[in-house]
């Protein structure tokens, strides 16, 4: 059941603003109008501490978009079908979403025009390849489409999480390790050095200047990161923020190509699903746009998609923006002209596909030997500026003669 917050008007004109637990919008508003009540507004009552709405994970409707399409082919009516996928899913939001399908397809909405009303689960080129296969009859096969793009993309990004995950990692303890350093080690022989009053090289004197300003400004130096990290956070939450963070990576090396590739990788899956379901490539661009989940190559997308309006054509359009490879453009000029687009998209999803895992590869095996050294680096020059300290001390102290007769 779900909590809802409603505002109706009674028979004498009065105004009542209640919540009240129904199955649905719609189960509500009929139980409403059975109680006289004339509904103004009803929306969803949320706890008050949920800033954010549940997210439903692409694993979780990847699975539900499957077993749908088997359900379908299997002949089962789909009202029947979202209500058993609806009790299956553990997902408390997508349990919901499936609920509210029904019934807006009890009240004639086709599948595609209810899962549109909750566009933030399901995307364009989702809602355009449903959309399309409704109207040829094929819905099960395009369900199949589906959700083998989000298996496929789900295993994409999950290589980029476990490829990353160990210099990550390594990164981190390198951090930690010069901050321990800095603040806890390092002031100790600072002490010792201070009490010789010894003569120190000019490492250790940079090394003992470093730590007291990390000791004496440590609020400023953790403000700044503060506001570090509130700035990416801010930044990703914004399309200001997310164009310039596309931006940066497009243009990082070797990070560069891998982000590039993924974008073309995913936009190749994209438009195959979308053309081998009969969409125009209009359509099709728009939803690639937003499936590349890259503002940069999105833009150049839109752009390709209003040349292509002006009569242009897919294949010069798309030679002259810079973030889709030649190799990509020729498969697509290929496909173009024989007719076959969407063969060509599928050939051009799987060779970029093998070679985003490449670069992925490539990338790593650079990656992790550079944050070990650079963590060596940092840990060898602390522990060369202090035993050199030391040794410098012990050569330029006294000899202590030993008292006669001992």
């Amino acid at each position: 059941m779900t909590r809802f917050r409603y505002v109706a008007t009674t028979e004498d004109g009065r105004t009542v603003r209640r919540t009240a637990e129904a199955r649905s919008e719609a189960a509500l508003r009929a139980e409403l109008l059975r109680a006289n009540l004339a509904v103004q507004t009803v929306e969803i009552r949320r706890p008050v501490l949920t800033l954010l709405p549940e997210r439903v994970s692409r694993v979780d409707l990847m699975h539900v978009t499957r077993q749908l399409g088997e359900f379908v082919r299997s002949g089962i009516p789909l009202t029947d079908s979202l209500d058993t996928l609806s009790e299956m899913t553990t997902s408390k939001r997508l349990r919901e979403i499936l609920r509210d399908a029904h019934e807006q397809i009890n009240h004639g909405l086709t599948l595609t025009d209810a899962f549109a009303r909750h566009a933030a689960i399901f995307p364009p080129y989702y809602l355009g390849v449903l959309r399309s296969a409704e109207l040829t009859g094929r819905l099960d096969l395009a369900l199949d489409q589906l959700a083998d793009y989000m298996d496929r993309d789900i295993e994409a990004r999950a290589k980029v999480r476990s490829a990353l995950t160990y210099p990550v990692v390594v990164m981190l303890m390198s951090i930690v390790t010069a901050i321990i350093l800095t603040t806890w080690v390092l002031p100790r022989f600072t002490r010792f050095f201070e009490a010789l009053d010894a003569e120190l090289p000019a490492t250790t004197r940079a090394l003992m200047t470093v730590s007291g300003l990390a000791q004496d400004w440590w609020f400023v130096w953790a403000g700044l990161l503060l506001l570090a990290v509130a700035l990416v956070v801010a930044g990703n939450r914004t399309e200001p923020g997310r164009a310039v963070r596309d931006t940066v990576l497009m243009r990082t090396p070797l990070v560069g190509d891998v982000v590039c590739f993924a974008a073309v990788e995913r936009i190749c899956r994209v438009m195959s699903a979308m053309v081998s379901a009969g969409i125009g490539l209009p359509d099709t661009l728009a939803a690639a746009a937003v499936g590349a989940n890259n503002r940069v190559v999105a833009r150049e997308l839109r752009t390709v998609r209003e040349r292509l309006l002006e009569g242009h054509g897919l294949a010069g359009p798309l030679a002259a923006t810079r973030s889709i490879p030649p190799a990509a453009v020729q498969m697509l000029a290929v496909g173009e002209r024989t007719g076959a687009l969407d063969v060509q998209l599928r050939n051009a999803a799987r060779f970029y596909e093998r070679e985003l895992e490449h670069r992925i590869k490539r990338l790593t095996a650079l990656v992790e030997p550079a944050v070990i050294v650079g963590m060596a680096v940092v840990v060898g020059f602390v522990a060369l500026a202090l035993v050199s300290a030391i040794y410098g001390v012990f050569e330029t102290a006294p000899i202590v003669q030993p008292p006669p007769g001992v």
